[in-house]
């Protein structure tokens, strides 16, 4: 019997496997966005166990346990973690159709070399040898075994960014570089967690900050704190885009009520952050950085969990907000006066994957292909489906040619085998289109556009410093 995940997994025609094979496998990896743990790359950490690198972190495996009626000490709680790798175990079988099911065992290929089916009956075995290689492979035996040329973090301005600096002086291969992500800048609406957050911030930056002059002060130190250790791109996790008018006058009233400890109204909100919005995306244009806007998610909607967990931990959904209107006034704002920087768009919802597609169309000045990205299939949307809807609207309205491709968006360090998926995904998608004589039978040319969306595309379009292996 063929193992699961074989040779042609997910590649159903000649034309995609040649692709896949000849042009985009080999590739080597550009993470320009995931949530990994930058200390454990700095200490070159070895997990104690499979437990710990499969399950630590991972709200997408914790969401499929919940559902499969297991209890939350088993998730994120206190059993131990031979408990927890069982009880994953005995979910998988219960997952076909999910792309846990497809991850999971290619996770486990990968890694560990292993073909078995992932269940109850096979979890000693799996313990065990995994396990024994796990023994063997630290992180940065992960990322050499990846061929990962870029990491990019995602960093708030008020930490520090000294396992940054560790991390350069390692001479890895892998670079790894922090992403300005200042979404609890917005928080006038709770002061009593934006306070202590400003102080740390303050502290960060070695500026006091009393005033919304003081806060842009110190974000815009701890931007050019990001720009020296190698950053050049932001991010930021919004509803919606915010384009709401708010003048200087109406900004520092609202910071300074929310200083004094009365929230801002949702009206409030909108205007001031719309206000820091603005600022910020002038900040990365004039520093030629790419900004991220990662828009829809509908958070932490179970509080009794939030309260007792923290967000992150797998209660959030896709939102059905609209969304255009604002991303168009936002964009056309920073455009307006010249400082529309790199641009990259992530949507949560499918229903929207048109509006963005159209949207990107109506900023691309010329100055760089692609300038102005639909982004990869994100959170909800990163699975074979979605990642096919998402390709065929920017092939449908854009450019896919000129897609900067796929990201983890993981906290795990085994997630980059979704980087294959996605190429077997893209390179099924084009080797059906050949096979019906929907494209041309030129692999040479329909390949080159797999390669560059592999790995080409986001190495010119981001421009971070690489390794010279990486460098091209």
């Amino acid at each position: 019997m063929k193992p699961f995940i074989h040779d042609d997994f997910l590649l159903q025609s000649d034309a995609a496997r040649s692709l896949y094979h000849t042009y985009a496998k080999a590739e080597p990896i550009y993470d320009y966005h995931c949530h990994l743990p930058q200390k454990l790359i700095a200490e070159n950490h070895r997990f104690a166990d499979l437990a710990e690198i499969w399950l630590g972190g991972d709200h997408y495996k914790w969401r499929a346990m919940r559902s499969n009626g297991i209890a939350e000490r088993v998730c994120t709680g206190d059993a131990a973690p031979r408990e927890k790798f069982d009880a994953w175990c005995a979910a998988v079988p219960h997952t076909v159709g999910n792309p846990l099911y497809h991850w999971s065992h290619l996770e486990l290929k990968r890694y560990f070399g292993l073909d078995v089916i992932i269940s109850p009956q096979t979890a000693d075995t799996i313990w065990r040898e995994a396990n024994a290689k796990l023994a063997d492979l630290r992180v940065h035996d992960i990322l050499a075994a990846n061929q990962v040329a870029v990491i990019c973090t995602t960093d708030d301005p008020a930490d520090s960014l000294a396992d940054h600096a560790r991390i350069a002086k390692l001479g890895l291969r892998t670079r790894v570089y922090p992403t300005f992500r200042p979404d609890k800048a917005l928080g006038v609406n709770a002061p009593a967690t934006y306070n202590p957050w400003l102080e740390r911030l303050g502290g960060e930056a070695g500026l006091p900050v009393r005033t919304v002059d003081d806060l842009l002060g110190a974000l815009k130190r701890r931007h050019d704190d990001f720009h020296a250790a190698g950053g050049r791109l932001s991010d930021h996790g919004l509803e919606t885009a915010l384009s709401e008018p708010c003048t200087p006058a109406e900004a520092a009233a609202i910071f300074a009520a929310a200083r004094a400890g009365r929230a801002a109204t949702p009206a409030e909100w909108a205007k001031f952050g719309s206000y820091l919005m603005l600022e910020f995306g002038r900040w990365d244009a004039a520093k030629g950085w790419t900004k991220q806007l990662h828009l829809g998610a509908m958070r932490n909607n179970n509080t009794r969990l939030l309260k007792s967990l923290g967000p992150d931990t797998g209660f959030d959904s896709i939102g059905d907000f609209p969304q255009a209107r604002a991303l168009g006034r936002y964009l056309d704002a920073l455009d307006a006066t010249g400082e529309l920087p790199r641009t990259v768009l992530y949507n949560l919802n499918p229903a929207d994957n048109y509006a963005f597609a159209t949207m990107i169309g109506n900023f691309q000045d010329g100055s760089v292909p692609g300038k102005i990205q639909l982004g990869s299939g994100w959170w909800f949307l990163d699975q074979k489906e979605a990642m096919e809807w998402q390709m065929n609207a920017l092939a449908n309205l854009g450019l896919l040619s000129r897609f900067v491709g796929m990201l983890t968006d993981s906290r795990s360090f085994m997630s980059y085998t979704r980087h294959e998926y996605f190429r077997r995904v893209l390179c099924n998608l084009l080797g059906a289109q050949m096979e019906r004589g929907e494209l041309p039978d030129d692999p040479a040319h329909i390949g080159g556009m797999v390669k560059n969306i592999s790995f080409a595309n986001a190495r010119a379009y981001f421009r971070l410093g690489l390794d010279p292996a990486y460098a091209g």
